[in-house]
């Protein structure tokens, strides 16, 4: 065999995306940032007209690309759902247990503070079908697993049917609407929220072991 022979194939080429489709891909996108853009101004499912408006393209635009706006409204609930579950920058899941609380608050607080409205469409339209309801269980067992993953210390000295317990009650503290209570209701600004979850959290989970 010559060494000419022996040589590798150089690996295959990454599939080319035309311009045509590049272009499409990227007015989708804009256009489910202009939908998650009115939706933190008001909490109104918007329009067609309304979210056409703020992408800057047409109906027939959205169309093209989404069946309908419950359509859309999937994308965006799964757009949201990928940033939301994507490993947090600085993850300290190993640390000790004031940069673990901090950090988890900071994150989950971060989370609640761009979801929420998102959220409670998502809460209203719970019962209109089984898409809707796999992506609700989607992300509390996500925020589960997150609970579970930087409390693992203090959650391991509990029985289990205390560590479920404990679960219950810090799912149920950190939830989206406990979030929007203390930012909206009682007007705490960003660190002043976070620092209430972070004592009521600590003062919750048993001692750390050593």
């Amino acid at each position: 065999m010559t060494a000419e022979a022996a040589a590798p194939e150089p690996p295959p080429r990454p599939p080319r995306i035309d311009g045509r489709r590049r272009r499409s891909l990227r007015t989708r996108q804009v256009i489910i940032e202009a939908y998650l853009g009115l939706l933190r101004e008001n909490p109104q499912v918007p329009t067609g007209a309304q979210i056409a408006e703020r992408a800057g393209c047409s109906l027939r635009s959205i169309f093209e690309r989404f069946t309908d706006l419950d359509k859309l409204g999937l994308a965006v609930i799964d757009h949201v759902i990928g940033l939301g579950l994507s490993t947090p920058v600085g993850d300290r899941a190993e640390g000790d247990r004031q940069s673990r609380l901090r950090f988890q608050v900071e994150t989950r607080a971060r989370i609640c503070e761009g979801w929420l409205p998102m959220w409670r469409v998502l809460m209203r339209h719970q019962h209109e079908g089984d898409a809707v309801k796999a992506r609700i269980h989607w992300v509390r067992e996500a925020i589960r697993a997150r609970l579970k993953l930087m409390y693992r210390p203090e959650l391991s000295v509990l029985s289990e049917a205390e560590r479920a317990r404990m679960l219950i009650a810090l799912e149920a503290l950190t939830d989206f609407e406990a979030w929007g209570q203390m930012r909206g209701r009682h007007g705490l600004s960003f660190e002043a929220a976070c620092g209430v979850w972070i004592d009521a959290i600590d003062r919750l989970l048993p001692a750390t072991p050593t």
